[in-house]
């Protein structure tokens, strides 16, 4: 007779953030084992709270399903002797099976004959096998974790207490130091020990001590108690799916409330106001119907609603002297001067190999004042890029960052604002730091977008070049997200420079500064190396394929957007079968190419007309491809070589390249490396599989 199960972990309090990974990981593992266990059953659920993390199986078999299975053993040769019987192998195999040398028969694969065995095998009692349970609760990942009392285990919180039922009976197994059962707890204020009497009332006597189980549920009752505000009250609650995510997984049974703080704090910027409240105390805020921020707040309580009122001015007070806190520090911070801000920066370290952030600073001055060079800005827009890349630091240093880290750049623009600053120059001291996350908002301005570029590179440039390049998960700087904003901008504002380029500046300052660094060629390597993988993810972002990648970023990353470009084309075009002759054509010329050192090539060694065609035609393709290349057109690019094709085509069919006269010879393989130049600067189109596609 089917019954169902119950797994729960009791834990401390766990971090919300660890939670829903936790859970899909549970119920995963458990699915997993369930299928290779041969244990059948009807469903398999998962639930979650601060506190617990569990799985419920409907319907679980008594027995695992029994399986006949055929066991192949050696060949008809080796199983018998000369005399027809069986050998040591055989019977070797037989008993290894737990079966005779009467039960062997034969079947014949790909012509050979091999001997067989059919095994029957009885499933188990599902009792015997659920202790498996203990391993995968064991194996569960957190994103950080540690150990109590004596205890070598490693987990997220302590294991408090352990249910395990199948049925009414306790699935025996012990994990540090904790014995499974049938005891459970409730809220940890409202609710008691709770005996489980089998694993279907899981849920509804939770639920009677204050515990939904269900994240789900609990998720939708929050925002049912949202929504109810907002119609009584007649304001909107912008629900961040984020924080709505996080405020489920630190309760176990919400009780939304609605409080407030006075008006006159709505004089300190808005971001300040939605950062106390969403970041540091996870709650909702309110605004009108026309989009004004309102003294006001959502928060969601771990409980029922008795005494409310006391939670809520429990609530109140400690936003309140957060508030308060805010104020006097926007208040102080604009008694000073940006200069008296970019001072205290000579007195603080960005990084003990790379100086104080007031150098950081002067050198992302110095890049920016390239980079306005490079891309040709007008001289109000290079004033104004200039101005913004001495002061984006000064914010850092201001009562209200020190309080609000996450806020650095957004305090910025509103104090640059309040001292007086061009709008511009004001706008860009945000920007300069997006993205905030590698897919996250991008500089609207192009003066935000270079001050981003320039402190960025400057911080991988520099990290790389003192030896600390990001190694597996470790990247303490942010080097990854950084390169990844930096490729994104360039990306998206189409600029005509290349990623080298914008090394090549930042490393040419690096090497005028008297700190201790590696090598510029290994520096080179290794951030080409570095900014290869970035390209890579995002280009898979894009849909292509790895090989593809490599061959548009073999050589360089060159101007983004274009190799972007490339690689797209690149990724149809081999799934187009009339594309076939053309990679081919280009593809074996790749292949015999530097053969020997750059030459000349000289029309009066030509014996064919298939060198000389193709040499004309190649000449012809010259200009032309230098024109779509500057144009940054790929289709018209990669068109233009592919007229090439055929003169290939017909140079390989009517002539020995390794001809033994060694000028004629050279002479091809000079015309072969030209052309190839041609090739390879579109693409190695060499480290493409086509073969797989065709």
């Amino acid at each position: 007779m089917a019954k169902d199960v119950i797994i729960e972990i009791g834990l401390e309090e766990l971090p919300a953030r660890f939670i829903d990974d936790a859970e899909k990981q549970f119920l995963d593992k458990a699915a997993k084992a369930l299928t290779e266990l041969r244990i059948s059953y009807e469903s398999i659920t998962s639930f979650s709270t601060p506190r617990r993390l569990a799985v419920q199986i409907k319907d679980v078999a008594e027995f695992q399903t029994t399986i006949e299975e055929e066991a192949k053993g050696p060949t008809e040769s080796i199983a018998k002797d000369a005399d027809g019987n069986w050998t040591k192998a055989a019977i070797g195999f037989t008993r290894g099976q737990g079966k005779t040398p009467e039960d062997i028969y034969f079947k014949e694969l790909k012509g050979v004959n091999y001997i067989f065995v059919k095994k029957h095998i009885e499933g188990k009692p599902t009792m015997e096998l659920l202790p498996v349970f203990k391993e995968i609760i064991e194996s569960i990942q957190f994103g950080k974790n540690m150990r109590w009392g004596t205890e070598t285990l490693k987990y997220a919180r302590p294991i408090r207490w352990l249910v395990a039922l199948y049925g009414s009976d306790v699935i025996p197994f012990e994990i540090a130091r904790v014995h499974t059962s049938n005891k459970t707890f409730g809220h940890r204020f409202l609710g008691k020990e709770i005996i489980l009497d089998n694993p279907e009332q899981y849920q509804s006597v939770l639920l009677e001590n204050y515990v939904i189980a269900d994240p789900d549920e609990r998720e939708r009752l929050i925002l049912e108690g949202i929504h109810e505000l907002e119609e009584k009250e007649g304001f909107t609650i912008p629900v961040d799916s984020k924080l709505l995510n996080e405020v489920r997984n630190l309760v176990e049974y919400p009780t939304v409330f609605l409080g407030s703080f006075e008006e006159e704090y709505l004089v300190l910027p808005s971001e300040v106001l939605i950062t106390s409240m969403k970041e540091h105390q996870r709650y909702f805020p309110v605004i009108s119907r026309e989009g004004k921020l309102l003294p006001h707040f959502i928060g969601v309580r771990n409980g029922d609603n008795q005494s409310i009122e006391t939670v809520i001015r429990g609530n109140e007070k400690v936003l309140r002297a957060r508030l308060a806190d805010a104020k006097f520090f926007f208040e102080e911070d604009k008694k000073q001067s940006i200069d008296f801000y970019l001072e205290k920066l000579n007195r603080v370290v960005f990084q003990v190999k790379l100086g104080t952030i007031r150098e950081k600073v002067d050198r992302v001055v110095h890049i920016t004042k390239e980079l306005t060079k490079l891309l040709g800005l007008d001289e109000r827009e290079q004033k104004l890029a200039i101005r913004a890349a001495e002061i984006s630091k000064f914010d850092l240093m201001t009562n209200m960052v020190n309080e609000f880290t996450e806020l650095q750049g957004v305090i910025g623009e509103k104090y640059a604002t309040y001292f007086g600053e061009d709008p511009t120059v004001a706008k860009a001291i945000s920007e300069h730091y997006l993205p905030r996350q590698a897919n996250g908002e991008l500089p609207e301005t192009v003066v935000g977008a270079v001050v981003s570029i320039a402190d960025k590179i400057d911080t991988i440039v520099g990290c790389i070049s003192v030896g600390l390049k990001p190694t597996g998960s470790q990247d303490p700087y942010g080097l990854r997200r950084q390169a990844t904003g930096i490729l994104r901008i360039l990306s998206a504002r189409k600029w005509n420079i290349s990623l080298e380029k914008i090394m090549g500046i930042t490393q040419s300052l690096y090497q005028t500064l008297t700190i201790e660094q590696a090598k510029e060629e290994d520096v080179t390597r290794d951030l080409h190396e570095f900014f290869q993988l970035r390209a890579a993810f995002l280009l898979k972002e894009l849909a292509v394929e790895q090989d593809v990648i490599q061959a548009v970023v073999h050589k360089e990353i060159g101007i983004f957007y274009y190799t972007e470009e490339k690689a797209k084309l690149l990724s149809t075009k081999r799934n187009e079968e009339d594309f076939k002759p053309i990679q081919e054509a280009l593809v074996r010329l790749l292949n015999l190419a530097n053969k020997i050192e750059q030459m000349e090539v000289n029309p009066s060694l030509f014996e064919t007309d298939s060198e000389r065609v193709l040499f004309s035609q190649y000449e012809d393709s010259v200009a032309a491809y230098s024109t779509a290349s500057n144009n940054k057109d790929a289709q018209l690019a990669l068109s233009i070589l592919s007229e090439l094709s055929k003169p290939i085509h017909a140079f390989f069919d009517n002539n020995m390249v390794m001809t033994d006269n060694i000028q004629v010879r050279n002479n091809r393989l000079a015309l072969i490396n030209r052309i190839a130049s041609l090739v390879t600067d579109f693409a190695d189109l060499s480290l493409i599989e086509w073969k797989q596609h065709f």
